[in-house]
């Protein structure tokens, strides 16, 4: 279906407070998936429950230190290590919230680690220019012990908060020019009330702003031009490769670091796909940057709960698949032309047909344990429940991981990177001093309480000196509370008492450092039970 009217539909449904629901079926070759509507605090959550467990990422996370480079069809670390990019969606700062959706439920960090836990090494963040206009708020949030570190911030300064914490957890950032403004999507770069001139000075001030900052890897220009966008023809005002190089070479004037992300168009030769995922013009029309190896391509792709394309119904489906995506996309990379990052691919799973796309696009992206970073990069559309045409990887409580769609992209998932450091990221330094033996404290706070169930989070506290290697918090409720189910952690429980050990990936606590894990249970009413940590 087509964005400008998905948009549209999105903006009006902003004022009812309710998720948009199905495609509206325009069976034409132009479509795109959406994002959700802006959303309100709910008064209460809906039938609440915990995210899923912990997700083994493959291999180790050694690579993927300092700014990336890219060298043929590889991206690499700055130490020339092959890396791959294995992440996930999470929009909303283009849309009328101003933030990313969900902060109504959660915090932001214990989203980030869910992230991470699940194996997802990347956050793509989508905003539209309105963040950058004075005044401008963040909608949506609850500080209701959550986020706390979020309230009275602008918009900007709630992404650095995020982008702070996301390196904090080895996640790497990019940032996508989603939209002018949070009223829709907009087939060129720039429209009458957002001119190039404020696209290209927003672009500056983001290099700018994260200049040094090597969690941000680079910035997606644009998101889905379509026509009238072309590529290659010589028009200044349409020609979307033409515009790619000016405001690349901006954003790299400011940073000569950053990776510029560079999206197809709609057509290309008369031959029409998915808005901003025909790259067919990068054979005879190459992205030039002043600043050499930068470039990177991307592809957005989508199945039927999105709309209907020819080849969904070709009977060869999907053994034609291959050979749509090598058409479109794929040769770029199997040319060795550059690397291909497909930004954008999802589905709500419901049909025979999306099952059979997703598993077929899974398996063209190539394993990472075979092929490692000599792969498609990727980010999967979307973390957020709330895509109407799509859904997300956790489900409408925003606590819940979809584990079938998740369980699609496990051969793709990749090794985290190195963490970027604390940099604001929810450290603490209360507890005694421990000497040179490990020690540490914890502490359990209800978070949401509705009478069948309850979710709670445990803040676990190196008070030593020396760091942890791992740690278990143990507590017993007075009454007929069970976990239901747990992230960023272990546990067992019998009878009413509930043992929690470390995840692999956050058992290591430096002194005064803190980790968090949370769950879900039921039922409600539990109280604050005492806990203990021993530490290891």
């Amino acid at each position: 279906m087509f964005r400008s009217l998905r948009r549209a539909l999105c903006t009006t449904a902003a004022a009812l407070l309710i998720p948009l629901g199905a495609s509206l079926g325009l069976a034409l070759p132009t479509a795109a998936h959406a994002a959700g509507a802006a959303t309100a605090v709910p008064t209460a959550p809906a039938g609440s429950t915990a995210a899923g467990g912990t997700a083994a990422q493959a291999g180790t996370a050694a690579a993927g230190a300092g700014y990336w480079h890219t060298s043929g069809r590889q991206i690499l670390d700055a130490a020339g290590n092959p890396v791959r990019i294995a992440g996930i969606n999470w929009f909303g700062f283009e849309t009328s919230n101003h933030v990313v959706h969900g902060l109504w439920s959660r915090d932001y960090k214990s989203m980030i680690d869910q992230m991470k836990s699940l194996g997802y090494n990347t956050i793509r963040l989508p905003y539209s220019d309105d963040i950058f206009k004075a005044g401008t708020t963040a909608d949506s949030i609850n500080f209701n012990g959550m986020n706390a570190d979020l309230q009275g911030l602008t918009p900007l300064q709630i992404m650095d908060k995020i982008v702070a914490y996301a390196g904090h957890d080895g996640l790497k950032v990019i940032l996508d020019r989603h939209r002018p403004d949070s009223g829709g999507q907009s087939a060129l770069w720039y429209t009458a009330s957002v001119p190039e001139s404020t696209w290209i000075a927003d672009l500056k001030a983001l290099a700018s702003r994260y200049q040094g900052q090597d969690t941000v890897i680079g910035i997606d220009l644009h998101n889905e031009p379509h026509d009238p966008a072309c590529w290659g023809c010589g028009d200044q005002s349409t020609d979307w490769r033409l515009a790619a190089e000016r405001a690349g070479d901006a954003v790299l004037s400011v940073n000569p670091n950053l990776l510029i992300f560079v999206e197809g168009v709609q057509t290309v030769g008369g031959v029409s796909g998915w808005w901003g995922g025909n790259l067919m013009g990068v054979a005879q029309y190459p992205v030039r940057l002043d600043v050499a190896d930068r470039v990177v391509y991307s592809a957005h792709d989508y199945a039927t709960s999105v709309a209907q394309q020819s080849w969904f119904s070709d009977p060869s489906f999907p053994a034609n698949m291959p050979g749509v995506w090598d058409k479109y996309w794929g040769y770029v990379f199997k040319q060795n032309i550059a690397p291909v990052w497909l930004g954008e691919f999802g589905t709500t799973l419901q049909s025979t047909t999306d099952q059979k796309w997703l598993k077929a696009l899974v398996d063209y992206l190539r394993p990472t344990s075979t092929y490692g970073g000599d792969s498609f990069q990727w980010t999967f559309w979307s973390w957020n429940p709330d895509s109407g045409d799509t859904g997300g990887i956790l489900k409408d409580d925003w606590q819940t991981v979809d584990t079938v769609k998740d369980g699609y992209l496990a051969s793709v998932k990749a090794p985290g990177f190195p963490s970027g450091g604390d940099n604001g990221g929810g450290g603490g330094d209360d507890g005694g001093s421990g000497g040179t033996t490990p020690a540490c404290t914890a502490a359990y706070k209800v978070s949401d309480d509705w009478g069948s169930g309850f979710n709670a989070q445990v803040t676990v506290t190196n008070s030593g000196t020396t760091a942890l290697k791992s740690w278990k918090v143990t507590w017993t409720w007075s009454g007929a509370q069970k976990v239901t189910n747990m992230w960023n952690a272990t546990y067992t429980q019998t009878g009413s008492t509930v043992t929690a050990v470390n995840a692999a990936h956050n058992g290591s606590v430096p002194a005064g450092g803190s980790v968090t894990f949370g769950f879900g249970g039921a039922p409600g009413g539990g109280g604050t039970p005492s806990v203990s940590c021993t530490a290891g």
